[in-house]
């Protein structure tokens, strides 16, 4: 079926809807990694978004039962240029397209992703609709990825527990990958997944050795409500944050932080550690940054940048065993080559001490 990509801008693309002809709303973001389409499509931090893939073929590989990231689809559509019909991989159990069709996730192909790649660098993340009637859009009924409270339709409602390893572990979930959890799971950790909102005393009395807070989708600074929460956390028990968590820890202690033009997306980050500067390729997505100039008077510092444009990408704590990556060491698609920062946390576990996060 013909339809249309409609930018905020004006701009129309037009291609063919795979899987369903109703009018979809979102905010226009694109991925630059030649895999991982079926995680991105499963990662709660998506929630919302439309994601335009810079590779040109997608699908090819097919939909497997191993590599999602949650248990429901998230975004809210896959734009591509081509996509495959089939999936020529031996764990393949359906096509990209079959999957779409299957969850109600509109699939559009034969668009010029270049093009509407180049007007996202040009003119930033920007809302877009999915239609298969081009005239008489209504973007002002459709409010900004950034007003929105998406966290609340990605976190765990209750508490659930995993493995019984020697450590324990609760990680906060604001939209939480799984492949985190499988990356705590595999050091021999028990981890506990509590909701995002969850209070102090609920995490004190589930006595943790440690606190993970996990990434998740929009606009950190909607979450402004449990900031105290995530202080009082962060001062009482070695803590780690992951992408939003990585934010909130920032906004928490007193920094600020502001949207990117059009975020970073993929897995082909480059990340230098400014103690050791080595250099990590890294797998990211996110649309906002800590503000490096806001991080005077809170304690935090500086621990990773990213090289292509200076911004920060992870904090460490003066005084407290905390510290942060905008990054995703877990990866999922990506490299693994930062996965050792979970060894950190768990060193940092065994302490339990105010010692500080690490050099």
């Amino acid at each position: 079926m013909k339809g249309y990509v409609v930018l905020e801008n004006g701009e129309v693309f037009e291609g063919i809807v795979h899987s369903q002809n109703k009018e979809v709303h979102g905010e226009i973001v694109f991925f630059t990694g030649m895999s991982g389409y079926q995680e991105v499509l499963s990662d709660p931090s998506f929630k919302g978004q439309m994601v335009v893939f810079t590779y040109p073929l997608i699908g090819n590989y097919g939909v497997n039962e191993a590599d999602f990231e949650s248990i429901t689809p998230q975004v809210n559509a896959l734009l591509v240029s081509e996509v495959s019909s089939e999936g020529f991989h031996y764990e393949s159990c359906s096509s990209l397209i079959t999957y779409c069709e299957k969850h109600s996730i509109p699939l559009v192909s034969g668009v010029d992703t270049r093009a509407i790649v180049k007007r996202i660098r040009e003119q930033g993340d920007m809302r877009a609709i999915i239609t298969t009637d081009p005239t008489n859009l209504a973007f002002k009924e459709f409010p900004p990825l950034g007003q929105q409270e998406v966290v609340p339709m990605v976190s765990s409602s209750m508490i659930e527990t995993h493995g019984d390893g020697k450590h324990h572990v609760v990680m906060v979930d604001f939209g939480y990958k799984k492949s985190i959890l499988d990356s705590l799971l595999k050091l021999g950790n028990k981890v506990t997944i509590v909701p995002y909102n969850t209070s102090f005393a609920t995490i004190e009395q589930l006595q943790p050795d440690g606190v993970l807070y996990s990434n998740g989708p929009g606009n950190p600074k909607q979450l402004q409500d449990i900031l105290p929460t995530i202080k009082k956390v962060a001062e009482t028990f070695p803590t780690m944050g992951i992408c939003l968590g990585h934010q909130l820890l920032a906004l928490a202690f007193g920094a600020d932080t502001e949207k990117l033009t059009f975020g970073h997306r993929g897995a082909n980050q480059p990340v230098m550690d400014l103690t050791t500067n080595k250099v990590y390729m890294t797998s990211q997505n996110h649309s906002y940054v800590v503000n490096e100039d806001s991080l005077e008077g809170t304690g935090l510092v500086a621990k990773f940048i990213n090289i292509n444009d200076r911004s920060i990408e992870g904090l460490k704590h003066k005084e407290y065993p905390v510290f942060t990556v905008q990054f995703h060491p877990e990866a999922h698609p990506g490299p693994s080559d930062s996965e050792l920062l979970f060894y950190t946390f768990i060193e940092m576990l065994g302490n339990k001490g105010r010692e500080k996060a690490y050099a």
